[in-house]
């Protein structure tokens, strides 16, 4: 990641917090984590003066131009989700992506990337409020309204806001290792991780017993990941029926409890890895897979990769 360049568009009429978020997670120098850090840069895709919410009036050093250089360019919401987007900026952005930059969006910035073509036959998110006039606007584009963020490799998008945060810690993720990423979320006083296809929001409102006692089963699962677990055990230290729990994993985080805690064991799996001496054998059991082969499989299917080449990545650099 050395010399990594990432920019923040700015234009009139800014998301502060989107915008805060990603100067937060990216311009700061981090020199306690030993990796080469990003490059940042805030880049004015109008002219000024740029306002941002709140009464802020934001001073960008940069012009359009920088958009050539940079590898990952970031796209806060948009002022307006009605509002077409300036035809230079979706030039911008098209020629980016063509050259290979990775294209990121919070919440209405997703409109920009749609505007632009970038995400045709491709699956995206955006803010719950959103979703159904993306989907109606541009019907090449597969929408998850119900995601935190998508990843599609090149392209990755938020729903609002707070999601946009997992979302970026999820880069940081994706290109330093879970390590990396875990001790970043400590720096924001964040939870560490969040799956991209966790639902945005409760349908229905768990009652506040409920809540709490899920709570405390996934706290206590991410603290006991070794041991056997079935959705009766987790049921009946939630002191809910195997039913409730069912529905209220699905409700709270978009996924049945097993699969919540499959994936709870990778991000455990991908820390361990990054440690070079640690046998895959006792991984696999610290992580509660039991045996290599159903780790192999698991990560795989999660990651699109395979357990030693994630290794190789953050442990031989």
């Amino acid at each position: 990641m050395k010399n990594h360049l990432v920019v923040a568009l700015a234009y009139d009429r800014l998301c502060t917090f989107e915008f805060g978020c990603t100067v937060e997670l990216f311009a700061l120098e981090r020199p306690e984590l030993g990796v080469d850090w990003y490059d940042f840069a805030v880049c004015a895709v109008e002219e000024g003066p740029i306002r941002a919410a709140g009464g802020i009036t934001v001073q960008a050093p940069y012009q359009p131009e920088l958009l050539t250089r940079a590898d990952t360019i970031i796209v806060p919401g948009w002022r307006d989700a009605d509002e077409p987007q300036p035809p230079p900026l979706l030039d911008w952005i098209r020629a980016a992506h063509a050259r290979g930059a990775r294209l990121c969006s919070i919440c209405s910035g997703v409109f920009v990337l749609a505007a632009a073509g970038v995400l045709d036959g491709q699956r995206a998110t955006t803010h719950w409020r959103y979703a159904e006039r993306l989907a109606q606007r541009y019907p090449r584009i597969e929408v998850q309204p119900d995601h935190l963020y998508v990843d599609n490799g090149q392209v990755i998008t938020a729903a609002g806001s707070a999601a946009g945060l997992d979302m970026l810690l999820h880069l940081v993720r994706r290109d330093h290792g879970a390590k990396i990423g875990n001790l970043v979320a400590q720096r924001l006083v964040v939870a560490p991780h969040r799956e991209g296809g966790q639902a945005q929001f409760l349908p229905r409102p768990m009652a506040q017993g409920e809540q709490g006692r899920l709570s405390r089963l996934m706290d206590w699962l991410r603290s006991h990941p070794a041991q056997a677990h079935t959705v009766a055990s987790m049921a009946t230290r939630a002191a809910m029926s195997p039913r409730t729990l069912q529905r209220q994993f699905q409700q709270t985080t978009g996924l049945g409890p097993v699969e919540w805690l499959i994936r709870e064991r990778v991000a455990i799996v991908k820390e361990l890895l990054e440690e070079p001496d640690v046998p895959l054998a006792r991984i696999a059991e610290r992580a509660g897979f039991g045996s290599e082969e159903t780790l192999r499989h698991h990560f795989r299917r999660l990651t699109a990769t395979t357990p030693g080449a994630y290794r190789k990545r953050f442990v031989l650099r």
